[in-house]
């Protein structure tokens, strides 16, 4: 606990100097925070992601291979990368989506295993990995520690199960397939799945329902308070769409509806701070039915659901789509925002509600592109997507006052 303390007093040394504190566009303007930009190594491919950064610098994602169809879970200490492996050793994938957060040292995901997947589903794995091996195998939630991935396992009767967050007490969340044939399923999806906790214990794995009247339902982070987020809706293909109807928050195990802004579907939290504050993205209004089109939020207790601004490029269209994807304890939030074709997308960092291009405020000499902050830390420090020559590229992008 001594680092926590000391990262805390680092953060609040930060966030109570002039460049975080003022409100107004004229102090903005003045505060000259800017970010060095690193860009992480790869596993050879042409395809990285940073998807998790913790109050060590942890980062973690994922990697392609040069030349082959899979991808790996990556976890980046300094300057020291390490590959995660799978469940199932060579041809199979693994992959690190959601901010992890703990400082513990317990990273968590999802990896493919060597089993045949009898039903031959699609899972929601089967969303994050290259096309030409992304089905066919069991995929398994897993934690790593210490060198080791071990499987975090289904509901009795399922065969699938997947892992987002984990909170220092040592309870990791995500969603996990029961013995359920549901009719309300889209093929090739089968199975009924509900949101889970495991642990903290060895052998404890325990059930979030969805809301009365919902047949499924995703847990995607947990705080230390024990307070979890996700989603509640219909089985469908397991994947957002009509599974994400509802933004849910569970406390004590019971689920909440926290609002959305009138969508039916792709209502999804996706980070959940110390505080309770959430934030993630819901779909702009009912008229866009099943399309994606999201819109990030805010939420905090008592009051209603927040929408959160795109860059004023994207905004003038009025049918531009934004994500919020990590939130710290300063409830600076990081995210993406994107024209309504979803061709231009920028890293955003919304500060006081205002956006800001993360591209903007990189030192001079940056020729990478920022697509996409995924998550942000106490001290400040985000990761995310970066285009390159090409490629896709993880960054860490590190928050100075300029002239300090």
């Amino acid at each position: 606990m001594k680092t926590s303390i000391a990262l805390s007093v680092l953060s609040a040394a930060l966030m109570a100097s002039p460049a975080y504190a003022a409100d107004s566009e004229a102090s903005r303007s003045s505060l000259q925070i800017r970010y060095r930009l690193e860009l992480l190594s790869t596993l050879g491919g042409n395809a990285t992601s940073g998807n998790s950064i913790n109050d060590r610098g942890w980062v973690a994602g994922q990697s392609s291979f040069e030349g082959e169809q899979v991808t790996h879970a990556v976890l980046w200490r300094g300057n020291a990368r390490t590959d995660l492996g799978t469940l199932g050793g060579a041809g199979t994938n693994s992959a690190v989506l959601w901010p992890v957060k703990n400082i513990r040292g317990i990273v968590t995901g999802i990896a493919q295993t060597d089993e045949p997947d009898p039903l031959n589903e699609i899972w929601s794995c089967g969303f994050f990995f290259p096309e030409a091996t992304a089905t066919g195998k069991r995929c398994m939630g897993f934690k790593w520690q210490n060198g080791i991935m071990t499987r975090l396992p289904p509901f009795a009767g399922g065969t699938h199960s997947f892992a987002t967050g984990t909170n220092n007490w040592g309870q990791t969340v995500g969603w996990a397939e029961n013995g359920v044939h549901d009719p309300e399923c889209t093929a090739p999806q089968v199975l009924q799945f509900r949101a889970a906790m495991w642990g903290p214990g060895k052998h404890q794995l325990r059930e979030l329902p969805p809301l009365p009247g919902d047949g499924v339902s995703s847990a995607t982070a947990i705080n230390d308070r024990g307070q979890v987020v996700g989603i509640s809706g219909a089985c469908s293909n397991a994947v957002g769409g009509l599974s994400a109807k509802s933004n849910v928050l569970w406390e004590n195990g019971q689920p909440q509806d926290i609002g959305d802004f009138g969508g039916i579907a792709w209502n999804t939290p996706m980070a959940i701070n110390q505080r309770g504050d959430v934030v993630g993205f819901a779909n702009r209004s009912a008229e866009v039915g099943t399309s994606f089109r999201p819109r990030a939020f805010l939420w905090t207790k008592g009051q209603p659901i927040k929408r959160l601004d795109l860059l004023p490029a994207h905004d003038a269209e009025q049918l531009g789509r934004g994500q919020a994807l990590g939130i710290n304890e300063w409830r600076q939030i990081v995210g993406q925002s994107c024209n309504s074709a979803g061709g231009d997308c920028r890293a955003v960092i919304w500060q006081n509600g205002v956006p800001s291009d993360l591209n903007l405020l990189i030192s001079p000499g940056n020729t990478a592109l920022l697509t996409a902050a995924n998550d942000i830390d106490n001290l400040g420090r985000i990761t995310g997507v970066a285009s390159v020559a090409g490629k896709t590229v993880a960054f860490v992008a590190t928050p100075f006052i300029a002239g300090h």
